[in-house]
């Protein structure tokens, strides 16, 4: 949530999804490849409430986390990653799809990898490209 302390997000909402439990084929080592494994994908959006605000209350107007949810179940379903940092890249990606996005940040973790962790991930923080 410090994110939102930058003034250049000031004027954001945070749009956001948070641990979204998903079934991947995601790792490099052997045993990874072997079956599918349970990941949490966190990913906040960052929009300026001008362009995420409706005076008719329509879902259409703002930025819908429905499309989030549902760009990265297809990710996670389209394809074998072996790093969580590629999966990562595509996630952003997704998310600057909709005009209005400034920033964004995702999570990615991988919580059944080993017995003595309770998760091992990655995150990434990024500006919309120029």
């Amino acid at each position: 949530m410090t994110a939102l302390l930058d003034p250049r997000l000031s004027d954001c909402r945070r749009i956001f999804l948070q641990e979204f439990s998903l079934e991947a084929s995601i790792g490099f080592h052997d045993f990874e490849k072997e079956a599918r494994q349970r990941i949490l994908v966190s990913v906040e959006l960052f929009v300026p409430k001008q362009v995420s605000s409706s005076t008719r209350d329509d879902v259409q107007d703002v930025v819908d986390y429905d499309f989030i949810r549902m760009g990265v179940h297809k990710l996670t379903h389209s394809r074998h990653y072996n790093l969580q940092e590629t999966l990562i890249d595509d996630i952003v990606r997704l998310c600057f799809e909709p005009q209005g996005v400034r920033a964004v940040r995702v999570t990615t973790q991988k919580p059944d990898v080993y017995p003595d962790c309770q998760t091992v991930g990655i995150e990434v923080f990024e500006w919309r490209p120029s």
